[in-house]
């Protein structure tokens, strides 16, 4: 069975590798391999192996066979007391993507006949549920406009019993058929009681949220759970979405700064910041506003704390005429609009809002997996799917590795730069961030270097040439 590497998010779309699985004779070693640091030596597989893998590699690049797991999911999750029951807001949702989900492997890629969509179903829970369907949501997936197949998890939450500070989502996917896909975990969740209605101060950065990073913005009238809409982008428009949300990066904006051109800027955003919200995934944006801090219905006008999440906040077009309470950013139906709020006759420094201009923030993080079941030869899972971090160039020209960082790597992968296999070398890293359950499944950050070597020229077996990324 072969996979494509999976790469971060914030890493290039197309996989800047494919990593192969060993096959069943090269697997009885792994598990020996895996408990000790290898030395440092590069590997490669034999070339009647090679060979055959080539060739099922080259129709899988050439016929786009890739498969895409996306879970995306909110930063942090209330926790629940006693028999109520706080649903993750927003909720959980998975994206399945590519050609490979059309693809019915072991025929020579032929398409089946009649199916529209994957035949896959997911279920998903928490990382400490037993598996039961008490524990566990079915995700029913459904085409989307992209092509895209869209799974929500809208009833899961974490209960006072449990005493974790983190915890991970935990996604099974199933064939039809029955057969087993693989699990595939989300990014840590941070467990809140409930969000801090004290002054944040930076001291504590687990909660702020920093420019550039991705949030969520939903509305929920007279705090009706059945009411809830999420800021989205739905044919090129934003949206008051019941059923869809949609992750922004939200920037700190430059008031010089032109509509279409703004320089990014580090730092915490606070309250009385300009910001931008722009769609991560259509890259449309809205005007520069001013993020205001809501108390009872009001825009707190003199606020300037760092934001916290969870928190409720009002979006403020710049320009409004002095006096005036300014206009906000609002929701009628499925629609956003503007609303123009009243000064307060009581406080200079506050405006009267209505319900639908106060929205909650929350930060969001997304994690991806890519692979191939296409050269499959096994009825094996395909997780844990590699995950790629960070990239490390040594050296240069006959002398240069490349260094992939990430998790679930082992001794048994082999690496390939198109349809060319590279020596690799592993090696275990140091232990993961102490002190946080769960933090690096297998408790090491791990390593994968490799070479791009091959040989130009099978007469030449000694004449060497460095691969370059396809």
């Amino acid at each position: 069975m072969d996979t494509a590497g999976a790469a971060d998010p914030s890493m290039p779309p197309n996989p800047l590798t494919h990593l192969s699985l060993p096959d069943r004779s090269e697997m009885q070693l792994q598990s020996e391999a895996d408990r000790r640091s290898l030395p440092g030596t590069w590997t490669r597989s034999s070339p009647e192996h090679t060979t055959i893998l080539r060739g099922g590699v080259r129709r899988c690049l050439q016929q786009q066979c890739e498969q895409t797991v996306r879970i995306v999911h909110a930063k942090v999750a209330q926790k629940s007391y006693g028999n109520e029951k706080r649903f993750f807001c927003p909720p959980p949702c998975v994206y399945l993507s590519g050609p490979g989900w059309r693809v019915k492997p072991g025929q020579d890629q032929a398409h089946q006949a009649g199916e529209t969509g994957p035949t896959v179903c997911g279920y998903m829970g928490l990382d400490s549920a037993s598996g039961s369907a008490a524990e566990t949501q079915k995700l029913n997936f459904e085409q989307q406009p992209d092509s895209r197949e869209f799974g929500c998890a809208k009833t899961l939450y974490i209960s006072d019993a449990d005493k974790r500070k983190h915890f991970r989502l935990v996604l099974r996917l199933v064939l039809r058929g029955g057969r087993e896909l693989g699990t595939f975990h989300s990014r840590l969740i941070k467990v809140i009681s409930k969000p801090s209605q004290k002054k944040q101060s930076l001291k504590n950065t687990d909660l702020c949220i920093s420019s550039g990073s991705k949030v969520s913005l939903f509305n929920r009238l007279r705090s009706q759970t059945v009411s809830t809409r999420y800021l989205s982008v739905e044919d090129g428009a934003f949206v008051a979405s019941a059923r869809q949300w949609a992750a922004f990066t939200l920037h700190l904006a430059d008031g010089h700064s032109s509509q279409g051109d703004f320089p990014p800027r580090e730092g915490y955003v606070r309250y009385g910041s300009l910001v931008r919200l722009v769609c991560t995934l259509t890259g449309i944006t809205l005007p520069p506003m001013i993020i205001r801090k809501v108390a009872k219905q009001c825009a707190l006008l003199d606020v300037d704390e760092p934001i916290s999440q969870l928190h409720k906040c009002a979006l403020q077009f710049p320009g409004s005429p002095p006096g005036g309470g300014g206009t906000y950013l609002c929701l009628a139906t499925e629609k956003v609009v503007q609303f123009q709020a009243s000064p307060c006759p009581k406080e200079a420094n506050r405006a009267l809002l209505n319900d639908s201009s106060c929205w909650t923030i929350i930060g969001t993080e997304s994690v991806e997996f890519s692979f191939s079941t296409s050269l499959a030869c096994t009825l094996e899972p395909v997780t844990p799917v590699p995950l790629i971090s960070t990239l490390e160039l040594s050296g240069g020209g006959d002398v240069a590795t490349l260094e992939l960082h990430g998790e679930n790597f082992h001794a048994g992968l082999k690496v390939w730069f198109g349809d060319v296999e590279a020596e690799t070398m592993y090696r275990y890293g140091e232990p993961a961030v102490p002190g946080v359950r769960g933090a690096g499944r297998g408790g090491l950050l791990q390593r994968l270097a490799l070479a791009a070597r091959s040989h130009h020229n099978p007469r030449e077996p000694g004449a060497l040439r460095w691969a370059l990324l396809p």
